[in-house]
């Protein structure tokens, strides 16, 4: 399946416009992947799972967990298994400083070479055209590193020396640049390599999104989050949405090699989300923003929106940089009720500081939200009222948000649906037993709550069924079901 067309032009190389109208939640491409394996710099992990273990292949002696091993389809045994044993190709399990196992970085690239041989007309229809940044590469230390540490390794002790090195230098920068995160059967990150998927270009307010199925061989479904017209441009989104544009640039310029100048990123305020601004310490009205938003280097002065008041753009990287260290601290913290009371510390710490809507603040919220109702001593039927309206006003704040930055039917608005609904029957049920409201007010509540978890439902069944995600549209089913009938009931004693 394909409802694309792919043109391509000198500023964005190959991009992809909808071949017909797709309505929000359409899937558009359907693709399996090229190859799969190990991020680069892990620690020892199974090679077909990512996940850190200390078993080995019985047949190779490479890493191997013990839940992939007596599967019968690997792409382990399918791809380099072999390989390594007919050139005696041992594995060390050599940790540098950084508690990187650098052997198994040939992992991933080994499989697109053999991928390549196996399926030359694939290779050429879809991979060999995809960017690899050769130039900007050859600039960074990474380059002779991967020369060293890669490179050399495949042409050598595991003696593929009909790869050149240009050759294995292109896939690793194909990789670099194009591959997606996914997260494997056991929970842990590898990467996949989509080849037409990663011809949509980037944006940040991107109009799909895609789903990776695992126990599918990691198929990938991408669909429109929003309405998308014959002859639109379909957008990705190669970084994390939720950062201000100041990380966003960083994480693009480093990792893909281009600045991003999209609407959100050209405007100070993001599209008035205001994740990047700051507020004025010289007058209460003034938010404090970049001069220039996709200065990464820090040149640009901040300013006022409302006085003279302006700071070095290499101040303002420090400060946040020191508020961003403090925050990771408390978010490293184990799931419990001190973690909870240092979030909201430190939301209140920063609040004179940072927007409301900073994104620093936003994952505050975010984090806060995951914990009300689910840790001891916070659990949704010890939660007090004021309890659960700060959890509800925490889920529209992050809403507003995500309205804007990830619009449409995406898997952040439907997993904050999911936790709205249940605040919202909890506070409905307390205000009716107080006798604050009666019946037809109460079965109104529980119908705007049922709205807003059928819409979570409608998002969250297009995930991945042993996802997180769809874990919890099966429950939110359940759920919504429960509450129908709850409702029904209701309604029968107010006729009655």
């Amino acid at each position: 399946m394909q409802h694309f067309t792919v043109e391509k032009n000198s500023e964005l190389g190959r991009f992809a416009i909808a071949s017909r109208d797709l309505k929000a939640g359409e899937t558009f491409l359907e693709e399996i992947p090229f190859a799969f394996g190990p991020k680069p710099d892990s620690a020892i992990v199974c090679l077909e799972c990512s996940m850190p273990t200390d078993e080995r292949c019985a047949k190779c002696g490479w890493p191997l967990c013990e839940y992939c091993s007596p599967n019968e389809k690997l792409a382990h045994t399918e791809f380099e298994c072999d390989l390594i044993v007919k050139n005696n190709a041992k594995f060390f399990g050599t940790i540098d400083q950084h508690g990187a196992c650098l052997q198994l970085d040939c992992i991933l690239p080994l499989r697109v070479l053999m991928a390549k041989d196996r399926d030359e007309a694939r290779w050429k229809a879809e991979v060999a055209e995809m960017e690899d940044h050769e130039k900007e590469r050859k600039a960074k230390p990474t380059w002779n590193a991967d020369l060293q540490n890669i490179v050399k390794y495949i042409r050598g002790p595991l003696k593929c020396e009909q790869y050149s090195e240009e050759l294995i230098q292109k896939v690793l920068g194909i990789l670099e640049v194009n591959a997606f995160e996914a997260v494997s059967s056991t929970g842990y990150a590898i990467r996949v390599l989509y080849p037409k998927l990663a011809i949509l270009s980037h944006n940040c307010v991107p109009n799909t999104t895609h789903t990776i199925f695992m126990n599918e061989g990691y198929r990938m479904t991408a669909r429109t989050t929003v309405d998308v017209a014959k002859g639109e441009e379909l957008f990705s989104n190669y970084t994390y949405l939720s950062q201000c544009t100041l990380a966003r640039q960083y994480h693009l310029r480093e990792g893909k090699f281009f600045i991003c100048k999209c609407k959100r990123c050209l405007d100070p305020s993001e599209l008035c989300t205001h994740l990047s601004t700051l507020k004025c310490t010289k007058c209460p009205e003034g938010g404090v923003l970049p001069s220039d938003p996709i200065d990464v280097e820090g040149k640009s002065d901040w300013k006022c929106t409302h006085c003279d008041f302006k700071a070095a753009g290499t101040t303002i990287q420090r400060a946040l940089a020191t508020i961003q260290a403090e925050i990771d601290q408390v978010l490293a913290m184990e799931y419990t009720a001190e973690r909870l009371q240092a979030l909201e510390a430190i939301l209140k710490k920063y609040r004179a500081i940072l927007h409301p809507r900073h994104y620093q603040m936003i994952s505050l919220k975010q984090a806060l939200i995951e914990l009300y109702g689910r840790i001891p001593g916070y659990t949704m039927p010890e939660l007090p009222d004021v309890l659960l309206e700060r959890k509800l006003d925490l889920c529209r704040e992050v809403l507003k948000v995500l309205d804007i930055i990830e619009p449409g039917k995406t898997r952040s608005r439907g997993m904050i649906l999911y936790e709205m609904h249940a605040v919202m029957v909890l506070l409905a049920q307390s205000a009716f037993r107080q006798k604050v409201i009666y019946g037809l007010v109460l079965k109104k509540r529980l119908n705007e709550a049922a709205d807003v978890l059928a819409e979570a439902v409608d998002i969250l069944s297009l995930e991945d069924p042993a996802s997180t995600e769809g874990q919890i549209a099966l429950q939110a089913k359940e759920g919504l079901n429960q509450l129908k009938q709850s409702i029904a009931a209701i309604a029968d004693e107010t006729e009655s």
